[in-house]
């Protein structure tokens, strides 16, 4: 992944099997999700991943685009993020939790992290407006992480890049999402121009 050339990809309903044979060296993620399963299987080729740089001074990444809302899937969303040493991503702190809100959708979510050197670690926080889920936990190279809602920032270490692979699924295939109000401030033009 360290290599940051998008990936190839193979969407799959869930009532079709597939069958892989490596002829060489491969890294493969099963990224799954219940669905209706009516769409066709498809091949998701690297110039159809949409490329983006997102935030600014030490909150900045790399994402891949590799399912995003815009393209047909019944259930899932994925992008690979790559944040550089001492970065942070998935933030400002943001939620996707409320079904019942105008602006946001429900999406569980899960990150698997890699890192580069290997032995490197991130801090990651989950955590609600009412505190009845706070977690922070130190994530290592293949470690997955839930997050069933609530905010998810993760902070990278300094001499350690973060790759994470990040699938959310929910009912709505829609990624709309609230700021914690606390750090939105981050998203704000007088602090992007702090690094024009």
């Amino acid at each position: 992944p360290f290599e940051r050339i998008p990936p190839y990809s193979v969407y799959v309903p869930h009532q079709q099997k597939v069958q892989i044979k490596a002829e060489s060296y491969l890294e493969l993620a099963v990224c799954r999700a219940p669905s209706q399963g009516s769409l066709p299987i498809r091949l998701i080729k690297p110039e159809d991943v949409g490329v983006e740089k997102r935030g600014y001074g030490n909150n900045k990444r790399l994402v891949h685009n590799i399912l995003p809302e815009t393209e047909t899937a019944d259930a899932l969303l994925v992008v690979e993020v790559f944040t550089d040493e001492g970065n942070t991503s998935s933030f400002p702190s943001h939620k996707h939790d409320d079904k019942n809100s105008p602006t946001e959708t429900y999406l569980e979510e899960t990150y698997y992290h890699r890192f580069s050197p290997s032995q490197g670690f991130a801090l990651q926080r989950v955590y609600t407006d009412d505190r009845s889920l706070d977690e922070c936990m130190a994530v290592y190279d293949g470690d997955v992480v839930q997050v069933p809602k609530g905010y998810h920032p993760v902070a990278t270490i300094a001499g350690y890049d973060n790759y994470y692979l990040n699938v959310m699924a929910g009912p709505i295939r829609k990624w709309r999402f609230t700021w914690e109000q606390d750090h939105s401030w981050i998203n704000s033009e007088k602090y992007a121009d702090k690094f024009k």
